[in-house]
């Protein structure tokens, strides 16, 4: 189901009229609008880069369930999210603000809602960047070991990591533009690029798996004895695959007739990459020589076996190239969203320092000091790789359980508003409340499920500290909360306050 917006006044809102839109919810214009309809839609699928989330929790899924729960999750994951998706987009076009989820729910449901809302998205932001940008240094370093025998050890993973950090912080230092044109290209890369990984594992290997073994085989690595719990943990690689898609909406006040741009970017997103993910399963599962052999592999990455076995060593280095560079794509996409909600959520005083996170550059209107404090902090999640082996998998939780709630809040106050929820020019009419229910079910059940322990024996090295951090975060949030109550708050009249202007505008550097 794809909902065409009904006909609408503002359904054709030029870019004029998306500044007025702008300042009625009460904020000043600072960021260059300058992506179109196309760009807003690359981002959010850049940021879900079937080629990051895929190929990185590859092994996982190998050792949790197994082929059987990688295709046939991700077929129904897709379906469950494209409903969030959906409802997500509708509140979207209403409240089109760099804010997105906090902004949202704010304005639904209250400044308490708001906070705790913007405290989980900022959480899962970070969380993505980190799960991003170390799964490309997991990438880079198998790509190494084949072609010059480099030991991927975790310091020298470690070292990778910080090195992609600092390439997206200075990549987005450059404007809008330049993460706009980049994510145009990532969209055509991605695609191709799953094509020429699907088509030459299915044209050279001289061996494939039957599509008995692809679609029934079940596997169990994780110690557990309950199939159905395993098979639920096993979710995992779809749902931390398909996030990140709130991107269009963080980028909403530097896209043209966003009201509409950014809703159909997010659906986009979604569905495209619902298609071609499955398709780049499909065809690495079919692929696989010895199962064993690719979960166990020397590089790290099982892809990269699979690869190796299929086409021989030129073969997958090339395409591991491809990989690397699409895997860079979206952690420089994801680095722009986060850094817009931290800019957001400082101009409206969240967060500690926020007169420092909301400075923007006169030169190319990019919140400067937001990017920074988005990598840096996305370097700290990752610290604990260092140590523990199934580290990596926490901070991709991290990212699930913090950002998939904040999903589901604007969408569960819109319903709790009913009528009093005015819709923008693109909406679902009357699917809005079966869909939005479908969505907050499905967001309940995930956010539970992945705060499960994931391997047995539950010790310090197989815990799942994604429960810890939401944890964490959600007391950090709330003893902010008596420090930063009387500072933070969304504007609560058209153009802001005086007060609220004369500090954004100080905050033009």
């Amino acid at each position: 189901m794809s909902p065409t917006p009904e006909p609408s006044a503002s359904a054709g809102l030029p870019q004029q009229d998306e500044e007025r839109r702008l300042r009625e919810l009460g904020y000043r214009p600072v960021l260059a609008r300058r992506m179109g309809g196309f760009g807003n839609f690359a981002i959010s699928f850049s940021v879900i880069s079937i080629l990051s989330g895929c190929m990185t929790l590859y092994g996982f899924g190998l050792n949790t369930g197994g082929p059987a729960v990688m295709l046939w999750g991700w077929a129904g994951v897709g379906l469950f999210v494209l409903c969030v998706g959906l409802s997500l987009a509708e509140v979207t076009s209403a409240y089109p603000t760099s804010g997105a989820l906090y902004y949202m729910a704010d304005r639904l449901g209250g400044r308490r809602w708001g906070w705790y809302t913007g405290w989980l998205n900022l959480l899962g932001l970070l969380g993505a960047i980190a799960g991003i940008d170390y799964g490309a240094a997991l990438f880079t370093g198998a790509f190494a070991n084949l072609q010059w025998g480099f030991t991927p050890t975790p310091g020298r993973t470690m070292l990778i990591f910080c090195a992609v950090l600092l390439l997206h912080a200075v990549l987005n230092l450059f404007g809008v533009r330049v993460v706009s044109l980049l994510n145009s290209v990532s969209v055509w890369w991605h695609l191709a690029g799953v094509a020429l990984i699907v088509g030459a594992l299915a044209i050279v290997p001289a061996h494939h798996r039957s599509p008995s073994f692809v679609f029934t085989t079940f596997v169990n690595d994780t110690g557990w004895s309950n199939p159905l719990y395993v098979a639920a943990i096993g979710l995992l690689l779809a749902q931390y695959t398909f996030s990140g898609y709130d991107a269009s909406a963080h980028l909403s006040e530097e896209t043209s007739r966003a009201s509409v741009s950014a809703a159909k970017g997010i659906v986009r997103a979604i569905w495209v990459s619902w298609l071609a993910g499955f398709v780049l399963l499909a065809g690495l599962t079919f692929a696989i020589q010895d199962y064993d052999a690719t979960r166990t592999t020397a590089t790290g990455v099982p892809p990269a076996q699979i690869l190796l076995d299929g086409l021989g060593a030129g073969g997958a280095k090339a395409l591991l190239l491809v990989v690397i560079v699409a895997q860079l794509f979206c952690g420089n996409a994801e680095v722009a969203a986060a850094s817009r909600m931290v800019f957001a959520f400082s101009r409206d005083g969240a967060l500690p320092g926020s007169r420092l996170w909301r400075t923007v550059s006169r030169r190319t209107q990019t919140p400067v000091a937001a990017v920074w404090l988005s990598v840096g902090v996305a370097g700290v999640l990752a610290l604990p790789s260092l140590y523990s082996a199934t580290a990596y998998n926490a901070v991709t939780a991290i990212n699930v359980i913090g950002i998939t709630p904040a999903y589901a809040i604007p969408v569960l106050l819109r319903l709790r508003a009913g009528d009093r929820f005015r819709p923008g020019p693109w909406h679902l009419g009357r699917w809005s409340r079966p869909v939005g229910w479908v969505a907050v079910g499905w967001v309940a059940c995930v956010t539970v499920l992945f705060c499960l322990p994931q391997s047995s024996p539950v010790t310090v090295d197989t815990m799942n500290y994604a429960a810890v951090a939401l944890a964490v975060v959600l007391l950090l949030a709330s003893a902010w909360w008596y420090v930063a109550r009387r500072s933070y708050g969304t504007p609560t009249a058209a153009y802001g306050s005086d007060r609220d202007q004369a500090e954004l505008a100080e905050g033009i550097i």
